[in-house]
């Protein structure tokens, strides 16, 4: 019960800090499926608010990001339904292009897991970095495909701290 109020208390933090983010620019909706080395299963909802900002502008592309809220639900064959909910800042290198943009992502942020334990790893703590890295294309009216890589860990605060990635495809349109 203790830690479902830390992850509704997360959600919540999430939610003022995206609906701030929101009042000033439209929402994005993203879904991804991937899985992890142990064979688990990744379905993730997320939300996204583009940055107002935009850094070395040249012929080759500028700098952006965006801020990312996100639930994930993680199956596997000795784990089921465990949850995470997640909230970065993530920055974007994107390509200049006509029709279809390129990009490449980065990130770091926190999460808060129902379980400490996904398959074989012991996480340590419901308390977990995200860190991220990874690209696709845009194209049309604000969509998006890529791949994405995300490490959760406890960056050792913790005596157990396995860790776990998820290797993921994901699609992202506007609201």
């Amino acid at each position: 019960m203790f830690l479902m109020k830390k992850l509704l208390g997360l959600a919540a933090v999430a939610a003022v800090i995206l609906g701030q983010s929101f009042t000033s620019q439209a929402a994005d909706i993203s879904f991804s499926v991937g899985q992890t080395g142990d064979s688990s299963m990744t379905y993730r909802l997320g939300l996204q608010s583009n940055w107002d900002a935009s850094w070395w502008q040249s012929s080759t592309g500028h700098l952006t990001g965006y801020w990312d809220g996100a639930y994930t639900y993680w199956e596997g064959d000795r784990t089921s339904a465990v949850h995470s909910l997640s909230f970065s800042p993530v920055f974007v290198y994107e390509f200049a292009g006509e029709s279809v943009k390129p990009y490449v992502e980065a990130g770091i942020g926190v999460a808060a897991f129902s379980s400490t334990e996904i398959e074989d790893n012991d996480l340590g703590a419901a308390f977990q970095f995200e860190d991220r890295i990874g690209g696709g294309i845009r194209f049309g009216a604000g969509q998006e495909i890529g791949f994405r890589v995300i490490h959760y860990s406890n960056a050792k605060m913790q005596r157990h701290n396995d860790g776990v990635e998820s290797y993921a495809l994901h699609y992202r349109m506007p609201l």
